[in-house]
């Protein structure tokens, strides 16, 4: 084959070939977006569930996307915790995987710092790199920082192995602090904290 037929050949393969890539990044990419959940529909769930949105919870969930991107799941719950030093938190919910059924969850656990009062909130966790609902029911450690005065907004990251956990609180009390500890997500409620 001469040069010539050579470089025809190519000119007429290369396009071919880069459209059999673009069309397989195309459709990993849907694949990607079918098992994970928007940002309209997380602002949706947000809001029907905090009966509301306020501009500090569009800020945070503003961020979470930011840094994390599209959520394979979240958790809708409540919990309460008391802190004098060494505090405890209680909470239960329901884990939303995409396509699957939401399952029951529970979480316990303790923490240590400069943390004082008592609360209650509703909790809205963005879920990622979890495709096995089992896989959510180990320790989480993170660090949290509250100030609740009757109401307040509060968001931390908890991470364990590649699985990352971005809890939103809105809860009422009085609580002011800074903490570290871990929650321990559960299929049974359990009063031991650790």
């Amino acid at each position: 084959m001469n040069k010539r037929c050579t470089f025809y050949l190519l000119a007429l393969l290369l396009p071919l070939f880069l459209l059999t890539f673009a069309q397989a990044d195309a459709s990993a990419q849907t694949s990607s977006e079918s098992n994970t959940y928007s940002k309209e529909e997380i602002q949706n769930a947000v809001e029907g569930f905090f009966a509301g949105t306020t501009r500090g919870l569009a800020e945070i969930l503003e961020r979470i996307f930011a840094d994390y991107g599209r959520p394979q799941g979240y958790i809708q719950g409540e919990e309460a915790g008391a802190a004098l030093v060494v505090g405890l938190r209680y909470g239960q919910g329901f884990l939303h995987l995409k396509g699957m059924e939401p399952v029951q969850v529970y979480w316990q656990g303790p923490s240590v710092g400069f943390d004082i009062g008592v609360n209650v909130a509703k909790n809205f966790t963005l879920v990622y790199n979890l495709t096995d609902p089992n896989l959510i029911f180990q320790r989480f450690p993170g660090l949290d920082g509250s100030a609740y005065i009757v109401g307040g907004l509060s968001m931390n990251y908890q991470k364990s192995n590649e699985i990352v956990l971005a809890p939103i609180r809105t809860g009422m009390g009085l609580r002011l602090g800074a903490s570290v500890g871990y929650l321990h997500y559960t299929e049974r409620k359990h009063m031991n904290p650790l």
